[in-house]
């Protein structure tokens, strides 16, 4: 899979809108090294659809995130893309600095629901072709995890998908500063799952963050990525 290339991004782009807040700097309370990491059988794509066809009994670790803003809700949908490579990876992407909302985060291709959209996945696939130009015909969806609500008041549906390796993107640059893979097994070892918390005008305020080092690039998960993330985790592990 390639991508046409996007600009470079600011090494230190503000994570939030908080004042006087970068995620990257918080002090690590826990990190979970006593949970296992899901077997690498367990990530093969036959054992994902198998999963997904006859669920286990389990629960989202997390569902809300406290809120930010007296905004209306907006329901949304990303795609969870799980490329087919000898070792599965997850396709993220980082946002363009200027949006209005989580902007230079690393976020899942998605966005909001078109009055258009039949349901969650064709939300979740139209906007990854609108994002980074990813066909449908190159995604099997697989199943869908319980939606999450973020800070910002939005309700997304995380669609989970097989993305085939010969697919080729366009990033869309005035959304997307760039796209990259992790190895699926990384963002499923919880060795590598860091607790963060802090306490904002009288709210506490808990996140996960799952850094990656992509070469010499530090690639900063967390917040909601994080979360979606790691509700996968579960529901793998249950």
């Amino acid at each position: 899979m390639s991508s046409a290339p996007a600009p470079e991004s600011p090494d230190l782009v503000p994570l939030s809108k908080l004042p006087h807040f970068d995620a990257r700097t918080m002090p690590v309370a826990a990190i979970d090294s006593h949970l296992p990491p899901i077997a690498p059988e367990q990530l093969a794509p036959q054992a994902i659809r198998a999963r997904f066809l006859a669920p286990p009994l389990w629960e989202p670790e997390s569902r809300i995130e406290p809120r930010f803003t007296d905004r209306q809700v907006a329901v949304a949908s990303v795609l969870v893309p799980i490329v087919l490579r000898e070792q599965p990876t997850v396709l993220l992407t980082e946002r363009t600095t200027h949006l209005s909302t989580h902007s230079g985060q690393i976020a899942f291709p998605g966005g909001k629901r078109d009055d258009t959209d039949i349901d969650a996945v064709d939300t979740a696939l139209r906007e990854a072709h609108e994002e980074i130009g990813l066909e449908r015909r190159f995604v099997e969806v697989v199943g869908q995890l319980p939606s999450f609500t973020t800070g910002t008041r939005f309700v997304i549906t995380p669609v989970i998908g097989f993305v085939d390796p010969a697919a080729r993107l366009s990033l869309n640059a005035h959304e997307v500063a760039d796209a990259f893979e992790v190895p699926l097994q990384f963002l499923m070892t919880p060795a590598y799952h860091r607790h963060h918390a802090l306490e904002f005008d009288g709210v506490r305020r808990e996140w996960l963050s799952m850094p990656y080092m992509d070469g010499s690039t530090e690639r900063f998960i967390w917040g909601a990525t994080a979360a979606m993330l790691r509700n996968l985790y579960r529901f793998l592990a249950a």
